[in-house]
């Protein structure tokens, strides 16, 4: 989830059509947490390498969401979590016609309920990418990836967030069962990717 991610499309071209609707959707609802396109083509890419499922914590109005379906693998199944109950309804809609594709309503944990996953995205959804951080033990397959984002960049170790240790992206970077990195997508915008050791 991303402040003004929303209003960052203005202007963005050759966009795939479901996520033009998830856009639009957001924009009638006044939504503007949505992932930016950065952050979206991002869950394009390695959306197109999960053999089995994916899983996303945080649908918003289904934008980053809209960006793994266009990319994945005909008969991955596809499940995300959203808490808001009038953007878990109105997602739902916007997806009803497309196959292997759950909108869940609730808590994040909710997303134990379909695990584990090859791909993983922690969007937001409540508290899925603080600490207590998700556990990748059970909700990662082997050698599956899991991707918190909306980080600012990293400019010194140990990270710091308002002078204090960065607890949140430290537990993600420094976590036993995952070789984890930070990769910067824009000046102000940086994600961390982790695969689960086998």
């Amino acid at each position: 989830m991303s402040v003004s991610g929303t209003d960052a499309y203005a202007g963005e071209v050759g966009l795939p059509d479901l996520v033009v609707a998830a856009v639009e959707l957001a924009r009638r609802l006044g939504f503007p947490s949505s992932c930016r396109p950065q952050q979206g083509r991002l869950l394009h890419a390695l959306a197109a390498g999960a053999a089995h499922s994916i899983g996303e914590t945080g649908t918003g109005c289904g934008v980053g969401l809209a960006w793994m379906v266009a990319a994945r693998r005909p008969g991955v199944r596809v499940v995300s979590v959203e808490r808001d109950e009038q953007r878990a309804e109105e997602a739902a809609k916007l997806f009803a016609g497309v196959p292997d594709v759950e909108i869940l309503c609730g808590d994040w944990t909710r997303i134990y309920e379909r695990g584990p996953f090859d791909l993983l995205v922690t969007d937001g959804g409540g508290n899925g990418k603080k600490t207590p951080a998700a556990d990748p033990q059970r909700l990662l397959r082997p050698a599956g990836t899991v991707v918190i984002d909306d980080f600012t960049p990293l400019t010194q170790w140990p990270p710091l967030m308002g002078g204090e240790p960065d607890t949140a992206r430290l537990a993600w970077l420094e976590h036993p069962d995952l070789l984890a990195t930070e990769v910067r997508l824009a000046p102000d915008l940086s994600t961390v990717i982790g695969t689960r050791r086998p």
